[in-house]
């Protein structure tokens, strides 16, 4: 895989996410369709690339390389968690709220909106497939050791709620018609592609739209934004490919996890700082930069796992 490859398809990934900028600043888009679109990503176009990635015949290398994949990036994502835990501690960072997005987007990365796409157009409908791993882990780590940052006291019924989202469903279907090499109907097989098509000019729409509503002004004079992009586009991703590195395992999925992890920081840490009522302008400026940045990071990131 050459670099030139790789950062070809940065630009057109940018290139789609300036058309959601425009699209904002000439009020195509308005809060309330971001936000449908959004909800159409997560809970529509997101399952159906996952069930398009699992329709492949069953082989036992795939499985490996499944069962492998899904090892690397626990311990990956255990890095992440104690890194964060280590560096952003009460000592460093007084305020609570700033502790808990820098924890936040430390761990987790823009996988599903960004990193998927860009998988999927590096390395096709294989790289996706190895993608889901790191999927599933997000999603259920996201949805407990990501939300008790925020939620401190959370119920068992809303634990079991949120890991159960229709995105881990559809892992635990398509793994199963992996497993028994069960095709989809082919209407339904077409519909399921048709809605998967969608998710990178659509996802990269929805985070040019949400750069948009950034205030320039103060946007890169925050200085506690960059240890956290720091730590989320250059040293977790350069951690995890020196992890995966020992692993042995096969380029393809060493890549895809590489470009997942290098990702910039997740656009829900602003979502759950919402719903719990904590500081938005905070994780905005967060997320921006870093995925204003990334657009050098990801390519020499890359560049580092294809040498």
């Amino acid at each position: 895989m050459e670099f030139a490859v790789i950062l070809h398809q940065v630009i057109v990934i940018f290139m789609l996410m300036v058309v959601g900028f425009f699209a904002h600043k000439w009020q195509f888009i308005h809060k309330t369709g971001a936000k449908d679109m959004t909800k159409i990503l997560l809970y529509i176009v997101s399952p159906c690339v996952i069930l398009k990635a699992f329709q492949r015949p069953f082989s036992a290398d795939r499985l490996n390389g499944l069962v492998i994949s899904l090892i690397c990036i626990l311990v990956v994502y255990g890095f992440s968690i104690l890194a964060a835990r280590f560096i952003f501690n009460n000592s460093f960072i007084k305020d609570s709220a700033r502790r808990n997005a820098l924890k936040f987007s430390t761990t987790y990365s823009n996988a599903g909106f960004m990193g998927i796409p860009l998988v999927s157009s590096i390395l096709g409908s294989s790289g996706v497939f190895f993608a889901t791993p790191y999927l599933a882990g997000f999603n259920l780590l996201c949805w407990t050791h990501g939300i008790s940052l925020y939620r401190t006291h959370q119920s068992k019924k809303r634990i079991i709620e949120n890991m159960f989202n229709p995105n881990i469903l559809a892992i635990f279907i398509g793994f199963g018609l992996f497993l028994f090499s069960i095709r989809l109907p082919a209407l339904l097989a077409t519909g399921v592609t048709y809605l998967s098509n969608l998710n990178t000019p659509l996802s990269m729409i929805v985070i040019g739209d949400s750069m948009a509503s950034v205030s320039p002004l103060g946007l890169f004079a925050d200085k506690l934004i960059w240890p956290g992009i720091v730590m989320r586009n250059l040293i977790v991703p350069t951690g995890t490919l020196v992890l995966l590195h020992f692993t042995g395992i096969g380029q393809t999925v060493l890549l895809t996890t590489v470009l997942l992890s290098s990702c910039p920081v997740a656009g829900i840490v602003i979502l759950f700082a919402l719903l719990n009522d904590s500081d938005t302008a905070f994780p905005t400026r967060l997320m921006t930069v870093s995925t204003l940045l990334s657009i050098i990071t990801i390519p020499l990131v890359a560049a580092l796992a294809v040498l």
